[in-house]
């Protein structure tokens, strides 16, 4: 699939969905009143979708990768603060393992994408 606009990165899509998945859960019950925990997730979360997109639209390979990196270690930071959600019996073990899941799922994308790019010069070739 050639990719014209961040919306078609595979890693985008994921990140959304992660995004989107921490939003519902973090809008309910105790964890929508524990405001700095939920606004902390939720910022990582959007982090990841938003650095994927400005990276995209830098131009250079080497500072996309530059942004790629932070939104992997966003998806790092959602994975951690989804323990202190558990921990603090706002989520279920289910809802934690969804959250776990695919904040990793992301990370393997952003990280195939990163060594795609690292491999290949950025163009008009088609990328995963």
């Amino acid at each position: 699939m050639k990719i014209e606009k961040f919306e078609d990165i595979r890693a985008w899509q994921q990140a959304r969905e992660l995004a989107n998945l921490v939003y519902d859960l973090t809008e309910k019950g105790n964890f929508a009143k524990d405001f700095r925990l939920r606004d902390q997730i939720q910022g990582a979360a959007g982090s990841i979708m938003h650095n994927i997109a400005e990276g995209f639209d830098d131009g250079s390979d080497a500072e996309f990768i530059h942004f790629l990196k932070y939104s992997r270690r966003s998806a790092s930071k959602v994975q951690s603060e989804i323990y202190l959600a558990l921990d603090r019996k706002y989520i279920t073990r289910e809802d934690f393992q969804k959250v776990y899941d695919m904040a990793t799922t992301t990370k393997k994308s952003i990280n195939a994408f990163i060594a795609y790019l690292r491999k290949s010069k950025r163009g008009t070739t088609d990328k995963p």
